[in-house]
């Protein structure tokens, strides 16, 4: 059941929204996406477009984990399965895989094939992970480990009233230009 405010406490939640939004204060969404076992959180600016999965043509002789190529307005765009290329199990194409259009800000056609999206996190309600929790990774698209404070306050209280154990989501940051300019990236070709 959704928790119920007062008109006075939403008319002070927007005061004070409003009021960061006019000093230059506001908060930059992130748009959390699941590929494969793997949480990421990705810059809204650099989320491009997100769609559902159209027909994907098979390219021949490429990579496993790219695949493919879709039209969406007209407008070829390469799919990479992120999950795949991660090293992870390939992304089924059900009802919840999700198309991000990536490198159009870029200039280049990339869509990134995702198990589904998980909707916009508020960076106020992520912490970072401390060094040793966190291996720092090889790869320059990856950014730091960050920990979902809002989810281990609504885990604790669900663990309260029903005794069951829910554990907070651990997410990485993902860095969309890196990712777009690093070779083995670029090189799909077997």
């Amino acid at each position: 059941m959704a928790k119920r405010i007062s008109l006075r406490e939403f008319q002070m939640r927007l005061v004070d929204r409003l009021t960061s939004a006019v000093r230059g204060e506001t908060s930059r969404a992130l748009l959390g996406v699941q590929a494969g076992k793997d949480y990421w959180l990705l810059n809204l600016s650099d989320a491009g477009e997100v769609v559902p999965v159209p027909t994907v043509m098979p390219v021949p002789l490429t990579k496993p984990w790219f695949a493919g190529v879709v039209n969406i307005r007209g407008m070829l765009y390469s799919v990479v399965d992120f999950s795949a290329f991660q090293g992870g199990e390939p992304t089924v194409l059900n009802s919840d895989a999700r198309l991000l259009l990536v490198g159009v800000k870029h200039g280049i056609n990339s869509a990134l094939l995702v198990s589904k999206t998980l909707g916009l996190r508020s960076p106020e309600t992520l912490e970072a992970r401390a060094a040793t929790e966190s291996t720092p990774s090889v790869y320059p698209w990856v950014g730091e480990t960050l920990h979902d404070t809002q989810a281990q306050v609504q885990a604790q209280t669900q663990t309260q009233r029903s005794f069951m154990s829910v554990s907070a989501l651990t997410w990485r940051q993902l860095n969309i230009k890196p990712l777009l300019s690093y070779p083995g990236f670029l090189d799909v070709s077997r």
